[in-house]
């Protein structure tokens, strides 16, 4: 099987398309794969991995013009893999030769800048998960006691499953066209901490997510839901917070 893949230039701008020759094994993902062309043909091919699990995010890029984890991507069969079907958007239809059914293209990231082949930048996404402050303004501090009852539990865990991977992130138009916009993943994790019982910031927290860089300026375009490989479904937690917003926009409005 031929793996077509984006080498970058220099300083990560520019770059090819380069291919290998890999015989799929059975269970070989294109992550091993791109261990085989590491080890056997080509050392200075450069990507970011970690667990090999699809626990840690880190090796989200564009495969066959999807955003997949290339850790549990199947080799084998892959050409019989239903497409996700993303809206279209300028990182999503660049056109090179590409044999569909016998090559796979890989890709990095779109909407963050390479650094070198499919190692992208990711400081901007997780500049945009600092701003909302990921953690818990406890509101009984005295206490120490951080109660929940299992519907709470239930109705949060769906959203805190997010693995920071950035695929919504890629994925999203928005972040294409507006380099401001904190971006799917960010707000996703906005209304998870905005809605837990245990935390004290509500308000501050839908003050942020109401500013312009947020909720606004989302299209609801839901390439976020299709490619998010936890099933998380940003666009819906970024739509419950629209409506709390929409309950009285004032109370929250930013200082």
């Amino acid at each position: 099987m031929q793996l077509k893949i984006w080498r970058s230039g220099k300083n990560g701008t520019g770059g090819r398309y380069e291919t290998y020759q890999v015989e799929p094994s059975p269970g070989m993902t294109v992550l091993e794969a791109l261990f085989v062309i590491q080890d056997t043909q080509d050392d200075s091919l450069a990507f970011r991995y970690s667990c090999r699990g699809a626990i840690c995010g880190s090796c989200a890029m564009m495969i066959n013009r999807d955003i997949r984890l290339a850790c549990r991507t199947q080799l084998a069969g892959i050409e019989r893999i239903k497409p996700m079907g993303l809206r279209p958007f300028p990182p999503l239809q660049k056109q090179a030769d590409w044999a569909k059914g016998k090559e796979v293209m890989i890709e990095p990231l779109p909407n963050l800048p390479a650094l070198k082949d499919l190692i992208v930048d990711m400081a901007r996404f997780f500049d945009a998960y600092r701003k909302i402050k990921p953690w818990i303004d406890a509101a009984d501090r005295d206490s120490g006691l951080s109660k929940m009852s299992p519907d709470e539990c239930g109705r949060l865990e769906k959203y805190a499953n997010c693995i920071l991977c950035a695929a919504c992130f890629g994925s999203c138009p928005v972040c294409d066209k507006d380099e401001t916009y904190v971006g799917p993943a960010a707000l996703a994790w906005s209304y998870r901490f905005a809605t837990d019982p245990r935390d004290r910031g509500g308000d501050q927290r839908l003050a942020t997510a109401s500013e312009d860089d947020g909720v606004p300026s989302c299209e609801f375009v839901y390439n976020c839901v299709k490619a998010c490989p936890k099933g998380i479904a940003p666009a819906s937690a970024i739509r419950a917070l629209k409506e709390m917003l929409g309950e009285d926009p004032g109370r929250f409005a930013a200082p």
